[in-house]
């Protein structure tokens, strides 16, 4: 009788006491649910302005929060003469294996579901310092959506997507979109609702 008791009671306080969680499972559990929060990022480089603004335009339409990728050393106009074959951004973009510094550390990744990457078209594809904050972030993107976007006056995505897809193989990167300056912040929005 008095062992039937004993078990009543236990058997009536055990759920209210922590010991009866495996801490595994709690971890996982909140990890799955913060990787599970559909929050999405807008990080992007703006040489001139113009994805600044696209990229502003792009987080307040979905609720994303925001991150530039700003240079260690920034780019002056002369380091922007893509006529000028001694420039900065020309041997930049012509040495693929080239990663620009970028100043400060990314915000953290693990925050975000879906990681919305935004830079201008430099021949054909994203500026070095895209690659090198891409690179940098291979692990963190694993598993994330990232969506590449970029501005340009005419050319397209050229092997952008595919080479992002190259730099963080574990993530599901998916086929990015070039954007005038004067999108809307409408048109952008539904752009955004596809991911």
């Amino acid at each position: 009788m008095k062992h039937a008791a004993f078990y009543a009671f236990l058997a009536a306080i055990l759920p209210l006491c922590g010991c009866a969680k495996d801490p595994a499972t709690t971890n996982q559990t909140d990890t799955a649910a913060m990787n599970s929060t559909n929050k999405a990022l807008v990080a992007y480089f703006s040489a001139t302005g113009t994805t600044k603004g696209v990229a502003e335009r792009l987080a307040a339409a979905i609720g994303a929060d925001l991150f530039e990728i700003v240079p260690e050393q920034p780019y002056t106009e002369a380091d922007l003469n893509w006529r000028d074959q001694q420039s900065r951004s020309t041997l930049e973009m012509n040495d693929r294996a080239s990663r620009p510094a970028i100043a400060g550390a990314a915000t953290n990744l693990a925050d975000y579901a879906t990681v919305f990457v935004g830079y201008p078209i430099w021949w054909y594809r994203e500026p070095s310092i895209v690659d090198t904050f891409v690179e940098s972030n291979a692990a963190a993107l694993a598993g994330k959506t990232v969506v590449p976007f970029a501005t340009s006056g005419g050319s397209g995505m050229g092997d952008s997507t595919a080479n992002l897809q190259t730099l963080a193989p574990e993530a599901k990167v998916k086929e990015g979109r070039r954007f005038r300056a004067s999108v809307s912040a409408d048109n952008l929005k539904k752009w955004a609702s596809e991911f």
